[in-house]
């Protein structure tokens, strides 16, 4: 008896402990990354099945409380993703690349946010929390992105549209996310000022955008007569990891405070390069452990829900409509070449952890408070409703990006 209490024990340790929780991802994601990329899949789709198999619903080998106790680690993989991605923010290169960026970007983000917004519309859901769905729906997974181009090593005018067109667009996803939930209390007949919620709203998403320069030109100072790689790590992830809990502590952005963080270096430091390496050797564990982390937070019995399946699939399919005829409709405005117009719409089905964090705000929002509470039911059905395009997208996106990456490599060869 003593024996088996003392295996039991043992279980629940491996269960409950964060560094055993770390180990196993790390290992396991490992693993069936490799046997993903030996099956023609993304490494990315490996790590996120990993997550799904040791979650609470299958194995149960990580417990919900180590992931929650590893919640950290997708906070600093999101915020490097965020400080890389707005590398790509270069003045020079986006006055190359034309006018083709803005277009795509913003008419992928219209499109997007009406399609997901009359669909849902026509549904059991409200037009408040239609708006709120799609503004979240406007988001695509930087991480994804990233990860799919850095492991096939891929550069070019693809690629450089890619990079400037997800940046751009989950900073613009963001603002109209924090505008329509500072209007949500007035169309549900709340006892509130628009006018003063909507100031809210635009004052964070300014603060936020200040916070990110000025960090961003601190960091492009500090590194400025440094050449050793481990110093200029040291400092980045220093402002990367202040940015990050400033922006936490004060309800801010922290994704685009980092996106601004990373546009400020990389416009401002004429060796921004060896700042962006530097983080190079962390890329590695960090995303397979935000992959693998973000796969436990998937629920499979969600998917059998008829209202889930229902809504979350007009949810999917409406914002792929939305993503891809607006890429190309904007690519086609803005007179990009044939590749980008083609494929470049699919490489942005991919969708986690912007859009996770945006809508369980709904559970929490400041903004919620001052007015008829939303019907926990409907907040619930909401989140189930973004669960199942994370739980598609994020295993379905990556594969999309592949193709039209390794496609447009060939092309532009």
């Amino acid at each position: 008896m003593s024996v088996f209490m003392s295996s039991h024990g043992i279980v629940n340790f491996l269960q409950i402990h964060p560094l055993f929780g770390v180990g196993v991802m790390l290992l396991g994601g490992y693993m069936l990354g490799r046997l993903a990329g030996s099956i023609g899949l993304p490494e990315i789709t490996g790590f996120i099945v990993t997550g799904l198999l040791m979650g609470g619903e299958v194995f149960g080998i990580v417990g919900d409380t180590a992931a929650d106790d590893l919640a950290v680690i997708t906070e600093v993989a999101l915020a490097l993703i965020a400080f890389t991605i707005g590398s790509e923010l270069r003045f020079q290169k986006l006055k190359r690349m034309g006018k083709s960026v803005g277009w795509i970007t913003v008419s992928q983000l219209a499109l997007t946010f009406a399609l997901v917004a009359l669909t849902l519309s026509f549904t059991s859901l409200s037009w408040p929390v239609a708006l709120l769905l799609a503004a979240v729906a406007c988001t695509t997974s930087p991480a994804a992105i990233v990860h799919v181009v850095q492991s096939t090593r891929a550069r070019g005018r693809f690629v450089d549209r890619l990079f400037a067109t997800v940046a751009l667009g989950d900073a613009l996803a963001i603002a109209v996310f924090g505008i329509v939930l500072a209007l949500v209390p007035m169309m549900l007949g709340g006892d509130v000022a628009p006018s003063g919620l909507l100031w809210n709203a635009i004052s964070e998403l300014s603060v936020s955008i200040v916070l990110g320069a000025v960090i961003g030109a601190i960091l492009s100072i500090s590194t400025r007569r440094l050449h050793h790689s481990g110093e200029i790590l040291i400092i980045t992830l220093g402002f990367v990891f202040i940015s990050t809990a400033m922006a936490v502590a004060a309800n801010l952005s922290p994704l685009l405070i980092n996106i601004v963080a990373g546009a400020t270096v990389a416009n401002l430091s004429k060796e921004h390069i060896r700042v962006f390496r530097s983080l190079e050797p962390l890329t590695p564990p960090v995303y397979a452990l935000f992959f693998v982390i973000a796969g436990t937070k998937l629920r499979p019995s969600v998917l059998v829900m008829p209202e889930t399946l229902l809504l979350g699939g007009l949810f999917i399919a409406a914002r792929a409509a939305g993503k891809y005829f607006g890429a190309a409709a904007g690519a086609t405005l803005g007179g990009a070449d044939a590749p980008t117009r083609r494929w470049l719409g699919i490489s942005l089905f991919a969708h986690a952890g912007v859009a996770l964090g945006l809508v369980l705000l709904l559970q929490a929002a400041p903004q919620l408070e001052m007015m008829p509470p939303l019907p926990q039911e409907v907040v619930q059905t909401a989140v189930n409703v973004v669960l199942m395009s994370v739980f598609i997208n994020e295993i379905t996106g990556p594969i999309f990006a592949s193709i039209a990456v390794r496609r447009t490599l060939r092309l532009e060869d």
